[in-house]
């Protein structure tokens, strides 16, 4: 976590910026005396829109964040009117768990309103909230979206100097076989098995276990992704749950502290999500028994049952993927690693038409897609090369395969950035070499084809030529890396992440 690359700073700004966000949200609720249940709940409302809202551009970002109210304020509603009434508030937060899953398959967008629905629901689960304080949560809900608004679109615009990278296309299907759809069944199976036992050991606080079931869905593809998310959910709220008796209880709410360490924690949480899921949760769950303290009903007993119902929640999600419609880890690592390669492929084409002077050729969107599938690909295979994975052999070749697929990532990075140079040369020579990582890919991707190579006949170098010499290295050093993916990737036709002939 502490050496990860961050480039441009990126993770540290948007980090001080949620803290910034969050800070402000609850300083309008105190200052326009609404109660310390609407504080925390506009404070809680500004981080998930800092968090949750990450469209590609700047515009529908402001455009999502703008339609959050109509997803939480009707959710926020219901579950304050079904407060006492358990049956229906049961039946109701398993009808949200479902539409929210759902609503992912409408993109960044869908994903974040159905966080953003979902989260209203437990929020008042978490806070007790009644009826009779609908009128200042909506109050603090509003003014908290309005300052998380001003800060990341007024006060400190990082995204329109630093575009988010686009999250690569989800993977295709239809009927049940879509991933929405599939995992919108497990999430609803594994959240009201959850509800269910978590209300056998607390009638108080079983909401820990609807939402650690939750989200392990949360970004997650295959069964072996969701068993490692909830291992580390499990690993995190251990940490933290030691963490809060070290501190939380101590300061037995005191407010001064108490605010900066939640501080600390927001900034945690934003900092930590992309390279640590336990390091993240560490933080959510020192967050939560501070804000407990603030309550005054924080003691060891309800650490320990946080805890409890974090592992109830975390069994019931495992049950779930690999008993409700389950998707192996093989499937899911063949399609991303097929999609990386032909990616590679574009990359190679189009850089290699730059350099023969195509003016309209642009390899860079390629090799930014590559970066953001390559990501994918490590996800994919993180069950693999955990460790505590006892098939040593499929871990060796998994850690293979992500090594050569960076070398791959490599190689294109510099071959795009020789592209890029408008005095590139172009001979004969590279046009072959584009050639036999065309035939490459196409071996690892759809078994051996038979490929005609380009005649050479009549190609001469230009007068650039001296940037040949580099460009040829990185397609030779591609040609190398693909050659060698043959092995991991053909070796055991039984392996999680062989791709199929």
């Amino acid at each position: 976590m502490f050496v990860a690359p961050d480039p441009g700073r990126l993770r540290l700004r948007t980090s001080v910026r949620a803290v910034i966000g969050v800070g402000a949200a609850v300083a309008l609720a105190e200052m326009c005396g609404l109660s310390l249940t609407a504080s925390i709940t506009g404070g809680l409302a500004a981080l998930l829109a800092l968090f949750t809202v990450t469209d590609p551009t700047v515009r529908r970002q402001a455009v999502t964040t703008a339609l959050l109210p109509a997803a939480g304020f009707p959710v926020l509603a219901l579950a304050t009117a079904l407060h006492g009434v358990t049956p229906l508030r049961d039946a109701a937060f398993v009808l949200v768990v479902f539409c929210g899953v759902y609503a992912r398959r409408w993109g960044p967008r869908g994903h974040a309103l159905g966080i953003f629905a979902f989260m209203n629901f437990f929020i008042t689960q978490f806070l007790h909230a009644l009826p009779a304080q609908l009128p200042e949560l909506y109050a603090a809900v509003g003014l908290a979206l309005g300052a998380a608004a001003a800060v990341r679109f007024l006060l400190w615009p990082i995204e329109r100097r630093t575009p988010p990278p686009a999250a690569p296309a989800p993977l295709p299907g239809r009927g049940l076989a879509r991933h929405t759809t599939r995992q919108a069944f497990q999430a609803t199976a594994a959240c009201a098995v959850a509800l269910t036992v978590g209300q056998v050991l607390s009638e108080d606080r079983w909401y820990w276990a609807v939402g650690t079931a939750w989200w392990i869905f949360v970004n997650t593809a295959s069964r072996g992704e969701t068993l490692v998310r909830g291992f580390r959910r499990v690993l995190g709220t251990v940490v933290g749950v030691a963490a809060g008796v070290l501190i939380a209880i101590p300061l037995d709410g005191a407010p001064v502290p108490t605010a900066l360490l939640v501080a600390v924690c927001v900034f945690g949480i934003f900092y930590t999500a992309a390279v640590s899921y336990s390091w993240m949760i560490l933080a959510v769950t020192l967050m939560a028994g501070l804000l407990y303290g603030l309550l005054g009903v924080l003691d060891p007993g309800l650490l320990v049952l946080r805890l409890e119902e974090t592992a109830v929640g975390a069994v019931c999600a495992a049950l779930a993927v690999v008993l409700v419609l389950p998707v192996t880890t093989h499937a899911t690592n063949d399609a991303w690693i097929q999609r990386a390669l032909h990616c590679v492929h574009a990359a190679t084409a189009q850089a290699t038409a730059r350099l023969a002077g195509s003016p309209t050729a642009d390899p860079a969107p390629h090799a930014a897609e590559l970066e953001t599938l390559l990501a994918r690909v490590r996800m994919a295979l993180a069950p693999l090369v955990h460790p505590l994975s006892p098939f040593r052999a499929r871990k060796a070749r998994a850690g293979q395969v992500i090594a050569l697929l960076d070398d791959c990532a490599r190689e294109v990075r510099g071959l795009v950035a020789v592209a890029a140079d408008p005095d590139a040369g172009h001979d004969a020579r590279l046009a072959a070499a584009c050639w036999r990582v065309e035939a490459a890919v196409q071996a690892l991707t759809a078994g051996e084809r038979e490929l005609e190579e380009p005649a050479a006949a009549g190609s001469t170098a230009s007068p650039a030529a001296d940037t040949t010499g580099p460009a040829l290295a990185h397609l030779q050093g591609l040609e190398r890396a693909l050659a060698e993916l043959a092995t991991p990737l053909g070796s055991d036709p039984k392996a999680p992440f062989v791709i199929s002939a």
